[in-house]
């Protein structure tokens, strides 16, 4: 999958061990993981673990790549048992590379894919920390509906959130 955004291109493909480098950088960054469910990286040994055990085996894990190179990863994960027909989004990107719409593109390609690539799926669903009003914009301008707020929803880093809940449904508009 590939976009021309600015003076590069924007693509999505497979994380792997050999790109632990350009990992780091996003995943040692403070301001990046600050609305992220984990927390800052500290070691290059905690980011390979990572990778091995987590988005290798994921069954839809992407890095999102500036020219190639991985700036920033999306996933989508697919619920299982009686509630198998929705999915999460999440996504996250190098600070350098905030507000260029990088993630709205990348966005935009995954959700015209992911409806074909998982059929089961009617449902895609994003969770947004309520102060995250950069994320909330890019969920809006892919075309998902915000929903509305869940108080105290999960505990992050120590203290319960309101989250934002987000939905796009499999009949979704596909011009986007």
């Amino acid at each position: 999958m590939e976009a021309e955004v600015g003076e590069g291109e924007i693509s999505l493909r497979s994380l792997n061990l050999d790109d632990i480098d350009d990992f780091m950088v996003w995943a040692t960054d403070d301001r990046v993981s600050r609305f992220c469910t984990w927390e800052t990286y500290t070691s290059k040994e905690e980011g390979i673990k990572y990778i091995k055990e987590t988005v290798i085996p994921h069954p839809w894990f992407r890095a999102i790549c500036f020219n190639g190179r991985p700036i920033g990863a999306i996933s989508v994960t697919a619920n299982s048992g009686f509630d198998r027909c929705r999915g999460e989004v999440g996504y996250v990107l190098g600070s350098k590379y905030w507000g260029k719409g990088i993630v709205t593109r990348a966005l935009s390609m995954v959700v015209n894919t992911i409806f074909d690539e998982w059929p089961h799926l009617e449902r895609l669903e994003a969770l947004v920390e309520v102060g995250n009003v950069g994320s909330q914009r890019v969920l809006e301008k892919v075309g998902f509906t915000r929903e509305g707020v869940l108080k105290k929803y999960f505990i992050l880093k120590g203290r319960s959130r309101d989250m934002m809940i987000f939905s796009l449904l499999s009949t979704h508009d596909k011009t986007l």
